[in-house]
Parts: structure tokens; sequence; C-alpha cells
């Protein structure tokens, strides 16, 4: 890829300037014996050696500053073509499915059990907004059953009983039976991003549900919400203050969902090399799969604004979750590092 029409053009300006200063230095003897046109000429001279100084300047960095952007188009076309080597290659139908183990579209610890994980979410829709490839992945296995906790009936809008339709009808949509829907109604767990959540309240109904539904995985956000969301982040502080205490049983294990930068967030598929080689855990749906996602979403049409069809068509959530397990040791470091910056 070379950009010789941009060489071309200053080439010409080059020699063209080149010509003014020769000019300007056969103008100076003709006319050396008039002062005033001698010093008009020294003047242009001048001008002109500088101008072409500077011309010369600007090709040498315009060239190195074309072969960089050569270098980084052609890294960034290597870069989506292995994304989508990677996503043909995690499909169970294609023929180099069998011979790449290494990397899978399901990617899980064997040695932990995920016969029954518990879905904690802060309000309708993130169900599918957020974790619709980790729903979708395990309702898909026989031996799984997935059960969603939903902590606020979503009545910032004043449509409460609308909301709780969506989220049955979505959740229907990814696999999840109605019997397995726990949605919270509180008056102190508010659907308000300016309401703080307390972590207790918070921790209480994740613990009583675990126990009673003898969960052995529970799954939400992790500190950062994906999206910023203080509702969000409070799941996650109420859960790992269950584990600093001590108070989860002892095979339940405790993953959260990555959060990432805005622009892994909305490049789709191509965000898959970033997570194959960075995440510890992960699911990738394919198109189809990644279209039911999308339909479940759909079903909560009074949170259908503009720019949820954006994401919902370019969000890197429609195709891929990540997950990490926190353990103890994780909580403790997460702690000290925010005492220390404070």
């Amino acid at each position: 890829m070379k950009l010789s029409w941009l060489n071309q053009v200053f080439e010409l300006i080059s020699a063209s300037t080149l010509q003014l200063y020769e000019d300007s230095g056969r103008f100076l003897h003709q006319f050396v014996g008039n002062q005033t046109q001698a010093l008009i000429l020294l003047q242009e001279t001048w001008r002109a050696n500088v101008l072409h100084w500077a011309i010369l300047s600007y090709r040498r960095f315009s060239s190195t500053a074309i072969e960089a952007l050569e270098h980084i188009i052609y890294a960034c076309l290597v870069y989506l073509l292995v994304c989508l080597g990677i996503f043909y290659t995690t499909r169970s139908n294609s023929p180099l499915w069998r011979w790449c183990k290494l990397i899978n579209n399901v990617r899980f610890p064997r040695q932990h059990k995920l016969d029954r994980v518990l879905l904690v979410t802060s309000h309708p829709d993130d169900e599918c907004m957020f974790f619709g490839p980790l729903i979708y992945t395990l309702t898909h296995r026989s031996s799984c059953q997935v059960y969603v906790l939903c902590l606020s009936n979503g009545n910032y809008e004043k449509q409460a009983q609308l909301r709780r339709e969506e989220l049955w009808r979505s959740c229907e949509m990814l696999g999840v039976p109605a019997a397995n829907i726990i949605m919270v109604n509180a008056t102190n767990l508010p659907d308000d991003p300016n309401v703080e959540w307390k972590a207790p309240v918070v921790a209480n109904l994740i613990l009583h549900t675990v126990e009673s539904l003898d969960i052995q995985a529970i799954c939400t956000f992790d500190r950062d919400g994906v999206s910023q969301h203080p509702n969000h982040s409070a799941v996650y502080f109420a859960a790992a203050s269950l584990c600093l205490a001590n108070l989860l049983p002892k095979e339940c294990k405790f993953y959260t969902l990555d959060s990432i930068n805005i622009l892994r967030k909305y490049i789709s598929i191509f965000d898959l090399l970033c997570t194959c080689c960075i995440s510890s855990y992960w699911c990738i749906l394919g198109w189809d799969e990644a279209a039911q996602i999308r339909r479940a979403m759909r079903e909560h049409k009074s949170q259908m604004k503009w720019f949820r069809w954006l994401y919902i068509y370019f969000s890197r959530y429609m195709f891929i979750n990540s997950l990490r397990e926190v353990n103890l040791s994780d909580i403790e470091l997460e702690m000290q590092i925010d005492d220390n910056t404070f």
C-alpha cells in the first residue's frame, strides 16, 4: 500500500522551490549593480532556501509517517483475520474444531461442578444485555439448572409490572424456566442509580437464595459493573462480603463478569483475540445463537431506546462473556489497593 501520489506532490513542490532558488541566484548576479533589487532578490533567495529545507524535512517526516501508517493498517488487518479465524474454529460444526482443542467456544474449570448456577442481576434486562452468552451456554447443558435472582423490580419509570413480564419472557427465550426466576420487590433496593444499595441487605438475599437452592456457583458483575452502574457494583460488593465473612458454602464458587474498556466493548466478535489471551474463562456464541440473545433483549420492549439497538448489534456481550473466579485472596488484595489509593 504505497501512497505514491503524495510523494509526487512533495517532489513537484521541492523541484519548483529549487528552481526558484537557482533563478534567484542568476538574477542576483545580473542585477548586482542595483542595490535595491539585489536586496530584494537576496531576501527572496533566503525565503526560498528556508522553504526548500522545510519541504525536505516534511517529506522525510511524511515518508516515515506513511510507512508507520501502513504497518498499523497491516497489523489491524491481521488482527481482524485472526479474530475471524478464532470465531470460525470455535464453532462445533467447523472442520477445524476437533483439532483445535486449545480454543474452545466454552472454557470453564473442569474440576468445578456447574450443575446449579445462580445469576445475580440488578435490573430486568441485565440477564440478556450482559449475561446472555453465559445463560445460553449453561441452559443448553443437560445437567445444568440456571436460576436468576433479579434484585429490583425495574420500577424506575413506574413500570414494575411490565418489566416483570418482560423479564419472564426474556428468560424463557434464554432457556430459563419461570420457576427458576426470582424477582425481589424491596423498597430499600429501588431501581435508581442515585440510591445506594446497602451491602448487608443484598448479601442476605444472595445467601438465603444460595442456601435454599443448594447453589454451586454464583455469577454476577465485577466491581466495575460493566457499565459503571452503582447498582451493579453493589451486587459484587455484597457477594464479596459473603466471601470475606466465609459465609458461602464451601463448594459454592464465585464468578464475576469481566468489565472491559469501551473500545473492546463495542467491537463485537473482534474482541475474541483479547478475550482468549487475557481472560480465564469464556463463552463464545455463533451468529444464530447471538441472534437468540438479541431476540431475548427485544422482549424488553419498554427499554429498547435507539442506543440499545446499537448496543445489541455492536456489543461484544451479545457474542462473548468472559469470567473470572474470585477467591478470598483476590478480594483482600483489592481492598488493600483501595486503602492505599484513598
